[in-house]
């Protein structure tokens, strides 16, 4: 229903206090009624908002909640005038800076009059939208059940709405491209909308250009593993009918993804045999059968990658793995060892940068101690492979001991002591660091100190009192004063080498 359609419901009488730009051509897909001051995290965008206003105390207090409802796409307000009068002026400033169409319930007339007739006109249009939807679903499973392809049925459903329809992964890997791909810069806005927004649909501008964002299943937890329908437009402006179209589509992508995965899984047990004869030692022909089988040549050069998500298990790393590798190529894809999941696949040019903005991008979308390290080999032949794995393992390793969020290390740029760090088991190079700085580390957690990052910014500029001191926004005898407690409490020198190369290679290794 448009706003402008209910203006023009004479029995109501509502009176038009504010029209945003564009405002009374815009349609809604459902009412709610609210007297929160701050009531956005509770919304979509695509809402009507009723209220009597009962959250306003003071005119500030107008600010607050229009900016609140502006904030989550709302675009209309009706305001009951039963228990408090006519909106304040300080509200209809508010909605002409939000640019928020206002709306007034005139005296007389009750609130719940205006409520009950958007039920009725919801009711009525619901059913009509049900025989539709009905119709649309059945089309669509015929279609996929003759073999129709996701393109083919993206491209309907496009067709349909007059919105182009494309269907992408969080790690950016476009699953359906539609007639024009999207530039990178897209891409990177509608993920990190998909990984970050509370509820969707949602909608990202980019350069002007609104696209709205529509999730393939539910649940915020897997959005890092989810797909997404990507459309062009906002939703928020379309008939209700165009985005149940787009939900009807949503659901066939999750069919589509579903029967795609049951490919993958037998691929994946091949991988896993694969994997486990070169750990082995098996003959190379028996591998290479392997390999061939999950879609590999076994002939051309090869490369691994490991990689390991932090906070997540085996499947869940496999899953992103497997989602920014098949960008590439096909792949021999298989949880490893240690929660980890290795690939394996032919060697190109570039293999760092073809992968690493899928891994980045997923940083959004990752909680406060969540990571992805990521380690690739160098290329190698099939005889060689378990020192690849070998190689990508340390790589991952290097790039987890980094620390960053979402790490992608190359064995090339793996330093010789984050090499040898990497080789070191996890519980060993733990052992040596506590051993070292286990009384730093002791006397930060007892008295709240900051030694540790005091001794890790220290070493970081080379020595220097002065440059440590401007980085740490400290007076320069108060790092004096803290780095020799550290040499009190671990009763090493730093200016001796031999204790600064120890103290060092301890602090990589917490």
């Amino acid at each position: 229903m448009l706003v402008q359609e209910l203006l023009d419901t004479a029995h109501l009488g509502l009176r038009l206090r504010y029209a945003a730009p564009g405002g009374l051509e815009r349609s809604f897909s459902r009412v709610v009624t609210t007297d929160l001051l701050k009531p956005g995290d509770y919304l979509a965008g695509s809402e009507l908002v009723l209220t009597e206003a009962a959250w306003r105390r003071t005119p500030a207090d107008s600010e607050i909640f229009v900016g609140s409802i502006a904030d989550r796409g709302v675009t209309t307000l009706i305001t009951g005038t039963a228990l408090f009068g006519p909106a304040p002026d300080d509200l209809v400033a508010a909605c002409r800076r939000h640019a928020v169409t206002l709306v007034e319930v005139p005296p007389g007339i009750a609130f719940v009059d205006v409520t009950d007739h958007l039920a009725t006109v919801e009711a009525a249009e619901s059913g009509s939208r049900l025989s539709a939807g009905l119709v649309r679903q059945r089309d669509l499973l015929a279609s996929m059940a003759a073999g129709r392809s996701l393109d083919e049925m993206a491209s309907r459903i496009g067709r349909e709405i007059g919105h182009e329809c494309r269907v992408l992964t969080p790690t950016g890997r476009t699953v359906v491209e539609g007639a024009s791909p999207l530039a990178t810069e897209v891409i990177d806005a509608v993920v990190r909308q998909f990984l970050s927004a509370g509820v969707l649909p949602a909608v990202v501008t980019v350069d002007g250009t609104p696209y709205s964002v529509f999730g393939v299943g539910s649940g915020l937890g897997h959005r890092l593993t989810g797909w997404m329908v990507v459309v062009d437009g906002d939703h928020r402006d379309w008939p209700r009918e165009s985005a149940d179209a787009v939900g009807d589509l949503a659901a066939i992508v999750a069919l589509d993804r579903t029967r795609r995965e049951e490919r993958l899984r037998a691929v994946r047990s091949i991988a896993a045999d694969a994997l486990a004869l070169v750990s082995a030692g098996a003959p190379l022909p028996e591998v290479a059968s392997r390999v061939r089988q999950a879609g590999v040549d076994p002939e051309t050069s090869l490369v691994v990658v490991a990689a390991d998500a932090g906070g997540h298990d085996a499947d869940a790393a496999t899953a992103l793995l497997e989602d920014v590798v098949l960008t590439v190529g096909p792949a021999l894809v298989a949880p490893d060892r240690d929660g980890r999941a290795v690939a394996v696949l032919s060697a190109v040019a570039d293999l760092d940068a073809r992968i690493r903005p899928g891994f980045e991008r997923l940083a959004t979308g990752l909680g406060r101690d969540q990571t992805v390290a990521v380690g690739l080999s160098s290329a190698t032949h099939l005889s060689a492979l378990a020192g690849a794995l070998d190689e990508a393992r340390f790589a991952a390793r290097a790039a987890k001991a980094g620390g960053a969020t979402v790490s992608v290390v190359g064995s090339e740029d793996v330093t010789s002591h984050l090499l040898l760090l990497a080789a070191v088991p996890d519980d060993v190079r733990r052992a040596y660091a506590l051993r070292v700085l286990g009384s730093v580390v002791d006397h930060d957690e007892r008295a709240g100190t900051a030694l540790v990052d005091t001794l890790r910014t220290f070493l970081a500029c080379s020595g220097s009192w002065t440059r440590a001191a401007e980085v740490l926004h400290l007076h320069v005898n108060t790092v004096r004063y803290r780095i020799e407690r550290v040499q009190e409490l671990t009763g090493r020198d730093l200016g001796r080498f031999d204790d600064r190369v120890d103290i060092y290679l301890a602090l990589e290794s917490l």
